[in-house]
């Protein structure tokens, strides 16, 4: 057993990776030539083969669970094991490799009639499609590169065609060639460090943590623990080929056969090739590779081990209660490929550095809560009860007292403390530490998913392109072949009409603000004169509530950005598949932020800025005056703005990322129920129960990481006016997980695996609003705030001025001094409001006091220190955080050393071996020789 062992453990962890649940006594009882001991019973061999592969494999995950549930044969029955002779089981194993997998696969409907070959690709069309004469001539070209087809009709409806798609051998060696696949060819040998095992040993000790998964769990990945090489035929014996049905896995093989498709010709004449056209003109109805089998199981993960990966996905990812778990990232990969995995990783990543973030965030919150009661400005405007506040409205708003404010005083200094200039501070530095270690685990990730040498293929022309400039020519710079031109001039008079296309949207943005503004400005007055005494008295408060949810609604109504998005994209013509997404994904996010944050942005910076004075006032259109803040300050209107449209924004987005296709699904079972009555879903082949299934977003991931970056901002751009933003993302993202998963291995057919060796465009999109997040925090601390002019008054004009500190005592007569008098003549006494003015008894009345251009100065002074210290602190660290680990660095410099070694001796050993055969055939000629 221990020869088995060492010579074969790669059969035996493939055998239990594609093996999980079977009955050994059925597999025995269809051997053909079972081992020589008859006397032995099927039962006995049962639990002497468990027991057998539990000695040799004990790690292994698929097989921990029949471990752990069958006892150890006794010491007959363990004396009768060691009857059984290596080859009888290593026999038995390559049987249930080739002959029990074909059974399983051909029952379940993940291979052709024969049983035998895997089916790799699904194209759909319908028999009374128009197109049938290039479906026909791509067909035969299809049978010319080598593929095996099969054609069935859907059991549901008759017009429904299913030509499944298997690639032998011998074309996916050829393309696993052209494509530079990398494929293992040799273990990966033990390069940790001393103190790196050290290290290890002493975590061993420390109890495990409860977010990682056990090692029995996850399957055995030959991939993730073996040197790999790009496939080359004539080196064929150097890769580590146990059997030939599994050597490509299945994302591999649906990648090359996708290749291959793209690359086929459906009519005569140059470039009336590949799928993509072929689905654009509805010769084909669909395209995709086949899920796994179900991702359901009558029988228990952790009795009976996984049915397949995406079961197993389900089970380990997907499932609700396993939230707290990391994902299995590896597992991801190589189920939905590399692009995919990127995307997860990534999300997790960001998922993880809200941690520090949100319990940050939540302590400047309690901070301000347990500082509550010894606010003096907040115990100041709490007892004010003689001073009376101008009305805030021209009709129906009374003279306040101060006092009424009390509320709003506390709720802002719950946000407005202390600690948020050090948490904006933190969140800007976040950003970038963030980003700059996102950096390095994409390196590792890079490193292990065999992406580094990866490089993007050379993008094909788009058919509208090539359509649109086909008359025109031009030599291929890096091809040589001719291709279609753009002239100078058509490609900026497009750009042009297309910027122009943007920056009307942008204005129709704008106009709708400018509609919320007015909105506001009319209905305080309404709120003022309502009958309900509640909404009366917070009239202001009920005038931004209201104004939030209106907002809210016109954002998801002018979603249709992503309709005139694609038409400017369109327009602008251009040349590949990348430069389109690239562009699609520019003016999405752009149309987006504008629209989601223009109301945040008027709300910080404009609102009660530019109202005028008592008695000069600023009106709009001659008509309105404009709106006031809150005599408690602007920033609890901020606070309103982002908390709403943040709960209520990531909440329907979650509803209808996973809404939706439930109820498409949904739908479409209860349709074909009308149509053919109830058909069980198990007995529907597995092509029938994909196509089913909702297809992949058109434009890929895209939505996925248009939701997050735009949270993103939301996070860090205002985050000094709401320090619970990073909580409710994580909150969020801890669920939008799960979500996705479950939308993946569940609701979608399975996308074609792609790589990706970063998350392109984005990275560049998140390093702009982590430069933004700065500029507008400092404006928001500055400006928005009151921080600024308490502290100018602590420092020049209350008790302590002078003394050079500012502490809850120098703050007493703060909200006094920050109260300018207007005198109504109709009224005993004197109204006060929010400014820095001169008394209209002054020999200049009304004009700014010496206070406002201190704050002013002090404002202006802060921003600059604030963004030069902030931008300095984040470019250091970028400079300290290298983008590779030194540790992965030496891996690489270690690995391509041992590949290179490696090659050579195995170069000498089939030169040897060759020397060998020589001399052995030479020998036997002389012997020969009279």
């Amino acid at each position: 057993m221990f020869q088995a062992q060492l010579v074969y453990p790669n059969l035996l962890s493939l055998y239990l990776n594609t093996d999980t649940n079977w009955n050994y006594e059925n597999k025995f009882s269809t051997l053909k030539n079972p081992p020589k001991n008859s006397n032995v019973s099927l039962k006995s061999f049962s639990a002497r083969m468990r027991w057998f592969l539990g000695r040799i494999d004990s790690g292994n995950s698929f097989f921990a669970s029949h471990k752990s549930h069958d006892q150890q044969p006794d010491a007959a029955t363990d004396e009768k094991c060691e009857e059984f002779d290596v080859t009888q089981v290593l026999s038995f194993l390559i049987f249930s490799l080739t002959v029990c997998p074909q059974r399983r696969n051909k029952s379940s409907g993940l291979c052709f009639g024969d049983g035998k070959s895997l089916i790799d690709y699904i194209l759909v069309y319908r028999k009374s499609s128009s197109q049938s004469e290039k479906r026909e001539m791509f067909e035969r070209n299809i049978r010319a590169e080598g593929l095996r087809m099969e054609k069935e009709a859907s059991l549901t409806n008759s017009d429904v065609i299913f030509l499944k798609l298997h690639a032998p051998w011998d074309v996916l060696c050829r393309y696993a060639e052209l494509m530079n696949i990398r494929m293992p060819f040799s273990f990966k040998r033990n390069l940790s460090s001393r103190m790196e095992k050290r290290i290890n040993k002493f975590r061993g000790w420390l109890p495990r943590k409860p977010m990682k998964f056990d090692n029995d769990t996850l399957p055995y990945l030959e991939e993730n623990e073996s040197f790999t090489a790009p496939f080359s035929r004539s080196r064929i014996h150097h890769f580590i080929i146990h059997n030939k049905d599994t050597f490509f896995n299945n994302a591999t093989r649906s990648r090359i056969v996708h290749h291959i498709l793209q690359r086929v010709k459906y009519e005569e004449g140059k470039n009336k090739m590949g799928l993509n056209r072929l689905l654009t003109n509805n010769s084909y109805e669909a395209a995709f590779p086949l899920h796994e089998g179900s991702y359901h199981s009558k029988n228990s993960i952790r009795t009976h081990g996984a049915e397949n990966h995406r079961h197993l996905l389900y089970e380990c990812w997907a499932w609700w209660g396993v939230w707290y778990k990391y994902q299995p990232l590896d597992l991801i990969r190589r189920y939905f490929g590399e692009k995919i995995g990127l995307y997860f990783a990534w999300l997790g990543w960001y998922t993880g550095m809200l941690f520090p973030a949100a319990v940050v965030g939540l302590f400047v919150f309690l901070y301000g809560v347990f500082t509550l009661e010894h606010c003096a400005v907040s115990k100041e405007i709490c007892q004010a009860t003689d001073t009376i506040m101008c009305p805030i409205c021209d009709q129906y708003c009374p003279y306040l007292r101060l006092s009424d404010s009390c509320i709003y005083a506390k709720v802002t200094h719950l946000f407005d403390n202390g600690a948020t200039v050090f948490f904006a501070v933190f969140m800007a530095v976040w950003a970038t530490v963030f980003l700059e270690f996102w950096k390095r685990r994409r390196a590792v990730l890079a490193y292990d998913w065999d992406l580094i040498d990866w490089e993007e293929e050379e993008d094909e022309i788009r058919p509208q392109f090539e359509a649109k400039y086909s008359k025109k020519e031009r030599m291929n710079p890096i091809s040589g072949k001719p291709e279609p031109y753009q002239a100078f001039t058509d490609k900026y008079s497009r750009l042009l009409v297309s910027s122009s296309g943007i920056f009307f949207m942008i204005l129709v943005v704008i106009a709708a603000v400018f509609g919320i503004v007015i909105y506001r400005v009319i209905t305080v007055s309404t709120f003022a004169a309502f009958g309900w005494a509640l909404i009366r008295n917070n009239s202001q408060v009920a005038t931004t509530g209201t104004a939030v949810c209106i907002n809210f609604c016109v954002i998801m109504l002018l979603n249709l950005y992503e309709r005139v998005a694609l038409f400017l994209t369109n327009l602008e013509q251009p040349r590949t598949e990348s430069e389109w997404e690239n562009s699609f994904t520019f003016k999405m996010f752009l149309f987006q932020f504008v629209n989601l944050n223009s109301s945040t942005f008027y709300i910080a910076f404009f609102l009660g800025r530019f109202t005028g004075r008592p008695g000069a006032y600023l009106r709009l259109i001659n008509r309105w005056k404009l709106e006031e803040c809150h005599p408690s300050g602007c920033l609890i209107d901020l606070c309103m703005q982002m908390g709403i449209i943040m709960v209520l924004k990531q909440t329907w987005n979650n509803f209808m990322e996973l809404g939706y296709p439930l109820i498409q699904n949904w739908w479409t079972r209860q349709r074909l129920k009308r149509e053919h009555g109830h058909i069980p879903k198990a007995s529907l082949p597995q092509w029938e129960r994909d196509y089913n299934l909702q297809s992949m977003n058109a434009y890929g991931l895209f939505d996925e990481y248009l939701k997050m970056i735009l949270q993103f901002g939301f996070t860090t751009i205002f985050v000094a006016a709401f320090p619970l933003a990073p909580l409710l993302a994580l909150i969020n993202n801890i669920i939008e997980i799960r979500l996705d998963a479950y939308k993946f291995v569940t609701q979608w057919r399975r996308p074609l695996p792609s790589q990706a060796k970063d998350i392109g465009i984005w990275y560049g999109i998140l390093e702009g609003i982590g430069i933004l997040s700065v500029i507008t925090n400092a404006f928001v601390i500055a400006v928005t705030s009151d921080f600024i002019p308490r502290l100018v008054y602590a420092y020049k004009y209350g008790p302590c001025a002078g003394q050079g500190r500012a502490g809850e005592g120098c703050m007493m007569g703060y909200v006094n001094a920050s109260l300018s008098v207007f005198r109504v003549s109709d009224f005993e006494k004197r109204s006060q409001y929010r400014d820095y003015r001169e008394p209209p008894d002054s020999t200049e009345p009304y004009t700014y006091t010496l206070q406002f251009w201190h704050v002013l100065a002090a404002r202006l002074a802060f921003i600059i220190v604030f963004e030069h210290m902030v931008f300095a602190i984040k470019t250091l660290i970028a400079y300290l955080i290298p983008d590779l680990p030194k540790d992965l660095r030496d891996r690489m410099r270690r690995e391509k050393y041992l590949i290179q070694e490696m090659m050579y001796e195995a170069e000498l050993e089939r030169l040897q071996k060759e020397k060998d055969e020589k001399k052995k055939k030479d020998r036997a000629h002389h012997k020969e020789w009279p």
